[in-house]
């Protein structure tokens, strides 16, 4: 765990940039724009992942000094695992396609990022704004655990347990991992999912997400970014097996990690 103290003035929050150098670029020149530096912007975490360039990526990163909590992506990297540790169930299509995904970005990052990734820590807290905040990836009892604002809130309330066992009383927590982003309130604690940047949030846009933490709350924005060069370094890296086309069609190429009541044809009924 790493204890940041306390932050003064807004903090970019982000998650997932996943091998997307073009979102991990767009989402520097924002915070330039917000006039937010590297250190008030935090990444939630699997910095490789779907898209084409995981080393350009995690140079990225690090050049830039944004500091990241360790995703399952890290983890796994860094032990010299040979799959991701998303936590899809075996046999599905996430499942099978990120043998795919993972095996590229295995071959791309060095032993010199694998042993950054070592050093990422798995919690961080910070104060801001009179708030306590814990930041993770996925939940403290599984680094890959999904949440989801239609998750049971025994979910939350095991992991907010799990976060204050730890660091003590928390009035915040700070999530990704699941990659569509919300603001759940359980037992007093506003639980935040941040989104991801490198892949858009299944809602048929190109654009992805990030948050900004201002003295007033949380605030999602989408991140507009060249989601053409995009696909062509997915195309040029030989990833087509969907992802690619996700970042044009803004539709992930399955469903099977999604709740029922989140999938598509659900949330036509639901509309209609």
């Amino acid at each position: 765990m790493l204890d940041l103290g306390v932050l003064h003035g807004d903090v970019l929050l982000f998650g997932g940039p996943y091998s997307n150098l073009q979102a991990t670029e767009a989402v520097l020149t924002e915070a330039a724009k917000r006039g937010i530096p590297a250190q008030r912007m935090i990444c939630t975490g699997d910095v490789t992942a779907y898209c084409g360039q995981p080393r350009e990526t995690v140079a990225t990163i690090r050049e830039a000094g944004i500091l990241t909590v360790a995703g399952n992506c890290e983890t796994q990297l860094a032990a010299g695992a040979m799959d991701c540790g998303c936590g899809f169930e075996e046999g599905t299509t996430c499942d099978l396609l990120s043998v795919g995904w993972f095996a590229h970005v295995d071959r791309q990052v060095g032993a010199q990022d694998r042993q950054w990734m070592a050093t990422l820590p798995t919690m961080v807290v910070f104060r801001h704004a009179g708030r306590t905040v814990a930041v993770v990836h996925g939940g403290a009892t599984d680094i890959a655990r999904f949440l989801w604002d239609v998750s049971p809130e025994s979910e939350f309330v095991e992991e907010i347990a799990a976060i204050t066992a730890r660091v003590g009383p928390v009035d915040m927590v700070v999530a990704g991992h699941c990659g569509i982003p919300f603001v759940r309130q359980v037992a007093g604690v506003t639980w935040v999912n941040a989104g991801v940047i490198g892949m858009p949030p299944h809602d048929g846009s190109q654009g992805t997400r990030f948050a900004i933490l201002s003295e007033s709350g949380v605030k999602f924005h989408v991140l507009s970014y060249d989601a053409l060069k995009a696909y062509a370094e997915m195309q040029k890296a030989g990833l087509i097996r969907g992802y690619d086309q996700a970042l044009l069609s803004g539709y992930w190429p399955s469903e099977d990690v999604l709740p029922p009541s989140l999938r598509l044809a659900s949330l036509s009924r639901a509309s209609g």
